[in-house]
């Protein structure tokens, strides 16, 4: 199928905003339904010499972790490394990245941990705001305007590959946003308020989207400037993009790409470390 295709406070350094590029094309099609992802060979963008977006990633790391107990998740370790770390380690490796932004609750952004400001001299650490959104702004704002595009990724996302990021990088580098997805596999039933089953929708129409979702700097930036002025929330900074009349397009995710949110999920996640079956956060 084809995809849609067209468009504070830091603890350490300073910076200020991005700039965008050109078109998306979608390549790559569901075979089952010819409706897929925008696809594309990245390998050409991880050779060495190969001219690369000037990247930058915001890690959003400010939950308090709720379901977890009240234990902040971003701080809990995975087979004996913060996830935290973990979920840095995939940008601070790729050849792309080289400005990272992670928003972290107030209280913690005064003295951040000791392993996180000593991990890479390009980790830089912001207050975070009292939802998701408000921590990514604030974030922004620490970007430098050098950065081509702007990668943001949930901290509790800890094994993520690097091809991932690769096909979020080339996307976001045409100047479209571009959200890293996989397909929905379950059957999906719309309800009323009277849990009544009102529609059974086209499952191959639907994708869970996860992070990182990448974006042209100027775009993101404005995106969440005008939701601000106007008052407008999302669960995820495509939905901002899109309510803006910006174009964004899916890549291909990756099934252990999971977001840890509950204490469930991390015995699944150290379960597929022991597999050998992680990202590159392993």
């Amino acid at each position: 199928m084809r995809r849609p295709v067209d468009p504070t406070g830091s603890a350490r350094g300073g910076g200020a905003p991005f700039a965008s590029a050109a078109r998306a094309r979608g390549d790559g099609a569901d075979a089952r339904s010819g409706h897929g992802p925008a696809r594309s060979d990245a390998r050409e963008a991880r050779r060495p010499g190969a001219r690369h977006p000037r990247a930058a990633v915001v890690i959003a790391a400010g939950g308090s972790g709720r379901r977890m107990g009240g234990t902040r998740k971003q701080y809990l370790e995975l087979a004996g490394v913060p996830i935290l770390a973990r979920s840095l380690r995939p940008f601070l490796t790729h050849p792309a990245v080289e400005w990272a932004v992670v928003a972290l609750p107030a209280e913690d952004a005064a003295d951040p941990p000791g392993w996180l400001v000593g991990l890479d001299p390009r980790v830089e650490v912001v207050a975070g705001g009292a939802e998701r959104g408000d921590s990514v702004a604030r974030a922004l704002e620490a970007v430098p305007p050098a950065a081509d595009v702007v990668l943001v990724h949930d901290a509790a996302r800890p094994l993520l590959p690097s091809a991932v990021i690769d096909r979020v990088l080339e996307a976001a580098a045409t100047g479209v946003g571009a959200v890293a997805a996989v397909p929905v596999a379950d059957t999906l039933k719309e309800v009323d308020a009277g849990g009544r089953i009102t529609a059974t929708p086209d499952r191959r129409r639907f994708w869970r989207a996860q992070t990182p979702q990448g974006f042209p700097r100027t775009l993101l930036l404005e995106a969440h400037r005008r939701a601000a002025a106007e008052g407008f929330g999302a669960t995820d900074d495509a939905a901002l993009v899109e309510w803006c009349g910006g174009t964004v397009v899916v890549v291909e995710g990756a099934p252990e790409n999971l977001k840890i949110t509950t204490p469930a999920d991390l015995v699944v996640a150290e379960a597929l470390l022991r597999a050998g079956a992680a990202g590159d956060g392993a």
